[in-house]
């Protein structure tokens, strides 16, 4: 086991940009993340993890299996550097972003489409939605919140590590899905039906939109139909996050 004790240790530094910024998260195809649930998340589901870190004064629970893992222990004043919480576990990991070949792209079936979503909180629990209701995969789209943001990492709770989850092109993306008879649906207020009178085909494709503006109107262009979800109340509208819990459960429940 490795030990840090300075904050100024070249390893430190890059810990705390990998934490703090998109750029090198993207640059290195790595990030940071914090926390008991997410580091067992990750070793249980094999991902590549370069270094487990682990504050002076915390204990490795032993049921973990991390025979090959390298580990490092740092001090308070290190953990400090790179923590993101404000009441820190002290337990983290360098992880590599993990990679989906064309392959495997090719066999989803059932995927949800993220456009321009910003906020890192409600990416994250669509990402963990999407976990839940069994979809294949989830495509963050330009304009969307990394995905690899430690917010957005802690909001998934873990589903970061169960499903793919890759940014792309939608419209490219919806053009292909469509190519292969993946029906698309988006969401609006105008030229929509209600969502539950949607004939379930057991294969689909879902656009979620912005928190303010919604689905860019040229990807509504290309979809098969754009659904709504009814308010009975007196809300103006449904959180993001939650629309796309009620619409997804709906679709992934198979043919009607």
């Amino acid at each position: 086991m490795k030990r840090i004790e300075s904050p100024q240790n070249s390893l430190v530094k890059y810990w705390k940009k990998l934490a703090t910024t998109r750029k090198e998260r993207d640059r290195s195809g790595e990030f940071l993340i914090e926390g008991f649930h997410l580091v067992e998340e990750a070793i249980k589901n094999d991902s590549e993890i370069l270094n487990l870190m682990v504050r002076e004064d915390v204990e490795i629970p032993a049921s973990w299996n991390i025979d090959h893992i390298f580990v490092v222990e740092v001090t308070t004043q290190v953990a400090n550097e790179f923590a993101e919480t404000e009441h820190s576990q002290g337990i983290f990991a360098h992880v590599k972003q993990p990679t989906v070949t064309e392959e495997e792209q090719n066999k989803w079936t059932k995927l949800l489409l993220v456009d321009a979503v910003q906020d890192p909180g409600n990416v994250g629990t669509m990402i963990r939605t999407a976990d839940a209701a069994g979809i294949d995969a989830v495509i963050l789209g330009k304009g969307s919140a990394d995905p690899y943001n430690p917010k957005t990492v802690r909001s998934t709770q873990g589903s970061i590590f169960h499903i793919p989850v890759v940014r792309g092109e939608l419209s490219d993306w919806i053009d292909s899905l469509k190519e292969k008879s993946i029906p698309v649906y988006g969401t609006a207020l105008e030229n929509a039906v209600l969502y539950n009178q949607v004939k379930k085909e057991g294969k689909f494709a879902l656009v979620m939109g912005n928190e303010g503006s919604g689905i860019n109107a040229q990807l509504l262009t290309k979809t098969d139909a754009n659904v709504i979800i009814p308010i009975k109340g007196k809300a103006e509208s449904l959180n993001v996050a939650v629309a796309t819990g009620i619409v997804l459960y709906y679709f992934a429940t198979g043919e009607n």
